[in-house]
């Protein structure tokens, strides 16, 4: 296990190890302070498991999510971890979780940070009150600069909280100058035993919330479907009566060729013989470029609402 978190990415010295393997206990720690870690680690599982608490990776089939871990000693306003307030902090890609009865509860273990005063020195960040510093020349010191940083302390904080989506709950242990986490283990345990009603009350307003979003949802796609299928309705609806119109527009723009072609026809009576055979022809031509002027014909063309959209809802 050591050995996977010493595998890591890049660090600056004595800040976090970002091991390449993701898939470890939750663990956050310093090179420097990652025997002790593990070791708390240990105590902490070993002490569930004699409760019958099992300890194990989140399991693949359920949605668990890991809370924000908060790593500093004293929060405050702002959060500088990490060189120039870029620098990440390592998280598993699954929490790490006990059961308590049938109560999932992650556990997270992480050194803490404290904000320190760092000097630029020769390409690197020391701290102002290291040895290196405190010896440097006057000519040294003045051609570097300070920043505040977070940085390890080597003190730790336990972490337990609700791995469940909708469920609220953490509560947290950190070591001070005169308690370790190793003292506060048995409390840790007793708290998550007594936790576990409370934590069944919250699962379940959670599932009751849940459902009433997945209704409250439900109901607002029936809704969208209703109205697209009525939008749909009324399109067909707006289409055919177009359709329609423009179907007698154009039977009357015909019809009104077709007296024409009427009034010709009767003066042809007039017309002598030799022409009238001429003009004759031409109109025989001319309508012939008409086509049908039975108005069935043009309805046969004309699509109602409801060939055009079936609505899928009774109307009323």
């Amino acid at each position: 296990m050591e050995g996977h978190f010493r595998k890591t990415r890049k660090v600056e010295e004595g800040e976090f190890l970002r091991p390449y393997k993701q898939i470890l206990p939750d663990v956050v720690v310093s090179e420097d302070c990652l025997a002790r870690a593990l070791d708390l680690a240990s105590e902490i599982y070993t002490a569930l498991d004699k409760k019958g608490h099992r300890v194990l990776f989140s399991p693949l089939d359920q949605k668990m999510r890991r809370v924000n871990v908060e790593e500093r000693e004293v929060p405050g306003r702002d959060r500088k971890y990490g060189r120039y307030s870029t620098g990440s902090i390592w998280s598993p890609h699954r929490p790490t979780i006990t059961y308590v009865g049938s109560v999932p509860i992650g556990l997270a273990l992480t050194e803490m940070t404290e904000r320190a005063t760092m000097r630029y020195m020769d390409g690197k960040y020391v701290r102002e009150d290291s040895k290196v510093v405190k010896s440097a020349r006057s000519w040294q010191l003045a051609n570097s600069w300070t920043t505040e940083q977070d940085l390890p302390c080597g003190r730790f904080r336990l972490i337990a909280y609700s791995p469940l989506n909708g469920v609220d709950w953490v509560e947290s242990w950190q070591e001070t100058a005169n308690s370790s986490i190793s003292s506060m283990i048995a409390a840790f345990v007793r708290k998550l035993e007594s936790s576990k009603g409370e934590l069944e009350a919250l699962m379940t307003a959670a599932e009751d919330a849940a459902a009433q979003r997945q209704r409250e949802w439900g109901e607002a796609q029936e809704r969208y479907r209703r109205q697209d299928d009525q939008r749909c309705v009324e399109q067909a609806l707006a289409e055919s009566q177009k359709q329609l119109s423009d179907i007698m527009n154009r039977w009357e723009a015909a019809m009104s060729v077709e007296r024409f072609f009427q009034e010709a026809e009767r003066r042809l009576e007039g017309v002598e013989t030799e022409r009238r055979a001429q003009l004759t022809e031409r109109l025989a031509l001319a309508r012939a470029m008409l086509g049908t002027l039975d108005p069935f014909g043009y309805l046969g063309e004309w699509l109602a609402p409801e060939e055009r959209y079936k609505s899928k809802y009774s109307q009323t």
